[in-house]
């Protein structure tokens, strides 16, 4: 049901007081006074601290700095009267003994009168005694039809006119945003252009990042790699590629629900949070990194507020990608009961989100030690698809070398035998390649020369890869993946070219 169906539903249904948090002043206003006219022509109160009730002649200014004559306002009118009387940021009165007294007392009283008090505040601060009186209602973010119309009037007013796909890509960047946000960023981006230009949707992104940094739980990661950075993993970005309009409004019009996201489970250092990273920056998305350490805290209560505004603060900024690295070493002490069940309670409100979300909150979560997830995290359900991200191929290390490589040294990139470098490092991972470049860019530059697939193949030498420090955790990971548990990332095996292949 939307917010103007239940506000009307709520009129008419005679509840007397209603609590609406909302950064969106103004525009919830808007919305208030069009169904206070429909249900019955009511007239509309509003009142603030600073300047009382305003828009009546005859009331303007009562109540001034004085929130208790502010109720007392609303018995002051004929008991026939319809009415609605809107009081701006007045949770921070609620803790007050008289104002909750009286705030009861017309609980009760208005029940047999067509008035309607009704409390904007920009958070939910409800005190326990009024719990029971105060009924809250939720003030969605601008839907992208409202969005859409928004740019349009934007276009019309500039006499622009933009590409089609260029405004649904505008439109999807500017969902989590306030419309009063929506506006400004807009107006810069024209103020500086003299037009809508596709690069703006990148300041869209920086008013997203404003929001971020006021939160210490979430961190907002900006976003350079793309697909094409990833060496090998091709049934992972195939199936990537093919969700890339997943979040379209052409995608809801087919009748396609909102992508939910993705488990990477594998060995470290094989490219899982590359991935992330590269998803945010080709779907065009905010990054969201989530430490779930940052969740727990020391006070009773204190973690499970932090979850509930964890998936708050995701699902404003919705479309995302929320990347939350190294899931299984956050909840590998769910068992235990050292910590009075806070873990337990976390964990259910997490999986149970993952579960029931229907924002476009693109979940991807990665994990090197597939033993210490629990049963539950991998169920259907959770996740639109758990993939298996194993030690690349020699395919896919040639592809590693060259994604490097063309970074490194584009000019020269001929003069390197990049088929004998992917041939001589077998059970090495994309981040041991990456590493045994540096050291090979280290040999090169103490003798004042560039390096040379001969200092490559030395620094390889030299690096001991975790593939034979953690043979048996791998080696369980390979076989959990054989049995059909998760799906490949890589077209190309890399067990073949494992056996009996050691480093000279």
């Amino acid at each position: 049901m939307s917010f103007r169906n239940e506000f009307e539903l709520l009129l008419r249904a005679r509840y007397p007081l209603i609590y609406i948090p909302t950064y969106e002043e103004e525009r919830v206003e808007v919305v208030i006074k069009e169904e206070s006219q429909n249900q019955g022509n009511r007239t509309v109160y509003t009142w603030d601290f600073v300047d009382g009730y305003g828009g009546n002649p005859n009331d303007a200014g009562f109540g001034r700095r004085n929130p208790l004559q502010a109720l007392e306002f609303v018995e002051k009118l004929p008991a026939s009267a319809a009415a609605v009387f809107v009081l701006r940021d007045f949770h921070r009165f609620l803790e007050d003994v008289s104002v909750s007294r009286k705030l009861r007392n017309l609980a009760k009283l208005l029940k047999s009168q067509p008035k309607n008090v009704v409390i904007l505040s920009p958070k939910l601060a409800i005190p326990e005694d009024l719990g029971e009186v105060l009924t809250v209602l939720e003030f969605p973010l601008p839907a992208p039809p409202e969005i859409k119309v928004e740019i349009e009037r934007l276009l019309l007013a500039t006499r622009q006119s933009i590409d089609p796909k260029f405004l649904d890509e505008l439109v999807r960047s500017c969902q989590g945003l306030s419309m009063e946000r929506i506006r400004r960023v807009l107006a810069r981006a024209i103020a500086f252009h003299g037009e809508l230009q596709p690069e703006d949707v990148e300041l869209v992104l920086e008013e997203k990042r404003q929001t971020i940094r006021q939160t210490q739980i979430l961190d907002f990661y900006p976003t350079t790699e793309k697909i094409s950075d990833i060496g090998g993993l091709d049934n992972l970005k195939d199936w990537l590629l093919r969700r890339g309009g997943g979040f379209t409004e052409k995608a809801r019009a087919y009748g396609l629900p909102y992508p939910r996201g993705l488990l990477l489970v594998g060995i470290q250092g094989t490219g899982k949070s590359l991935t992330a990273k590269a998803i945010a920056h080709h779907w065009h998305l905010p990054l969201l990194r989530l430490d779930v350490g940052r969740l727990f805290a020391s006070l009773v209560g204190e973690s499970e507020s932090r979850t509930r505004q964890m998936i708050q603060v995701a699902e404003a900024l919705a479309p995302c990608i929320l990347w939350i690295d190294e899931i299984d070493k956050a909840f590998s002490g769910l068992n235990s009961k050292g910590d009075a069940g806070t873990t337990s309670r976390v964990f259910g409100t997490f999986i149970t989100w993952l579960a029931e979300k229907t924002s476009p909150v693109f979940v991807v979560a990665t994990a090197n030690d597939i033993q210490a997830l629990p049963p539950e995290m991998l169920r259907k359900g959770r996740f639109d698809e758990i993939f298996f991200v194993g030690l690349p191929s020699q395919e896919e290390r040639q592809e590693i070398f060259t994604v490097h490589l063309s970074r490194l040294r584009s000019h020269n990139l001929n003069n390197y035998n990049i088929q004998r470098l992917a041939y001589e490092t077998p059970d090495f991972s994309g981040a041991e390649i990456e590493q045994t470049l540096v050291e090979a860019m280290h040999i090169g530059f103490s003798q004042n020369r560039d390096f040379t697939s001969d200092d490559i193949l030395e620094a390889a030498s030299q690096i001991i890869p975790l593939a034979r420090t953690a043979t048996e955790q791998i080696q369980f990971l390979q076989e959990w993946a054989k049995a059909g548990k998760a799906r490949l990332a890589s077209k190309h095996s890399s067990l073949s070219d494992r056996i009996g292949r050691q480093l000279p």
